[in-house]
This record gives C-alpha cells, sequence and structure tokens, in this order.
C-alpha cells in the first residue's frame, strides 16, 4: 500500500457488523466512513473522496446496486466490493455486470475480507499505471494488447479479445500470481465450472502462442491462479 491513508466508503444497514468492520479496518489503518442507507452512502460519495467503496446489496432507501449505477456514472473506475446474505447466481452476475471487482457472500471472514480488499487496491493501482499502456514486450514477443497481436520477427498473430485480455492481465502480473477468480470474474464475468475449463483452454493457447521463445512460462499455482514468467 502507499504510505498515504486509503479511505473506504462502507455502506451498511446492519449497525452491529458495520461498527465492527469500520472498527477492525481502522485498527489496520484505513480511514473508513460507515453510511446505513444507500441515500446518506451516495452523499458522503459525492462529498469526498474514496479510493474502494464497499456496498452491502440489501439497504433501505436505495440498495447497494442502485447505489453503484449512481458511483459509476460520477467515476467509472471506483473499485467496488459487494455484501450480501444473497447467494443466488443471477445476483452475483448483476453484481459482476455492473463493474464490481468483488462479491461476498455473508457469513464471511473479516481477515478474508481485508485480503480481498488488499488485493483490489493492489490490482486497480497496478491497472491505472498500466491502462494507457497498450505494447508490451514479452519475451522476444511484441504484444499490443490494442490491436490485439502477438508479434514474434515478422509473424504476426492476431489475438481474440479473451486471449488478449488474459494475457494483458498475465502480463502486466508478470512474474508475480494472477488470482484466478479474478480473471474469471473480470473476463468471463462469473467463475462458474464451465468458464473455470473454458480459462484453462485459453491458457494452453497462449502457451502454444508463446512456445517459440523458451525463456517463457505461463506455470500454474495449484489453488491460487497462473503465473506469467520470462
Amino acid at each position: 500500500m502507499e504510505n498515504r491513508i486509503v479511505r473506504i466508503l462502507l455502506a451498511e444497514d446492519d449497525e452491529n457488523l458495520g461498527v465492527l468492520l469500520k472498527e477492525y479496518l481502522q485498527a489496520k489503518d484505513y480511514e473508513v466512513d460507515l453510511y446505513k442507507d444507500g441515500e446518506k452512502a451516495y452523499k458522503g460519495f459525492q462529498n469526498k473522496y474514496y479510493d474502494i467503496c464497499v456496498l452491502d446489496v440489501m439497504m433501505p432507501l436505495k440498495d447497494g446496486f442502485t447505489l453503484a449505477r449512481d458511483i459509476r456514472l460520477s467515476d467509472s473506475t471506483m473499485p467496488i466490493l459487494f455484501l450480501t446474505a444473497k447467494s443466488m447466481k443471477e445476483d452475483v452476475i448483476e453484481g459482476f455486470s455492473l463493474g464490481a471487482d468483488d462479491y461476498m457472500t455473508k457469513p464471511f471472514s473479516i481477515e478474508e475480507l481485508l485480503m480481498r480488499l488488499e488485493a483490489i487496491l493492489r490490482r486497480t493501482r497496478k491497472d491505472s499505471v498500466t491502462t494507457a499502456q497498450s505494447i508490451f514486450q514479452v519475451g522476444k514477443y511484441t504484444f499490443d494488447a490494442m490491436k490485439q497481436t502477438l508479434q514474434l520477427g515478422d509473424d504476426v498473430r492476431k489475438l481474440t479479445t479473451k486471449e488478449s485480455e488474459l494475457l494483458k492481465y498475465l502480463t502486466v502480473n508478470k512474474n508475480a500470481i494472477l488470482d484466478r477468480n479474478f480473471a474469471l470474474k473480470t473476463i468471463w464475468v462469473d467463475d462458474s465450472y464451465f468458464n473455470a475449463r473454458s480459462m484453462d483452454v485459453y491458457i494452453t493457447k497462449l502457451r502454444k502462442y508463446l512456445k517459440e521463445d523458451p525463456a517463457i512460462e505461463i506455470i500454474n499455482v495449484r489453488g491460487k491462479g497462473f503465473k506469467l514468467i520470462f
């Protein structure tokens, strides 16, 4: 994390849970503003800068999904993590369709919440540095994420959108683990079994595309994700 204090907007109508989360995060050196309904949370968002928003889905006056839509109209890149008692697949899909960075179903571990918040902040800050960058050197290859091409010498391969997105996340996180669930939820929208198998196929394709440079490896990190090494 950076040296400056990270500011969190926490919208949670369960007073006991809200106070518990606020006190825990404050003890971890975060600045937290707790709002008990969506309307107050949105007014708070309009009047103060935040680094990330943690939104309960079921809230009075304005629910978390509606609040997220309003926040996205003001700031399309604001990181959002949803908290909810719901576990229906449709709710998860709706949350990610609104651009959520993560989604936790109650009850959850407060320590896991902290880990997910920190992971989102690391990713979004890294993304903010690399968003403007579209051309990457991947070993001997030149990868153009904007044009979706992978070039080695005079050989230019056109990538599909998913191939390009997956390779970009691997490249941005080179020599570090790309979290499997993050990749699934970001590129495939949800982490269903079918999509997980689909991503494995894309990983195999990328390995094949990059095989001409023996210094490049995409390795599986069991239970965590993938790592691009070069």
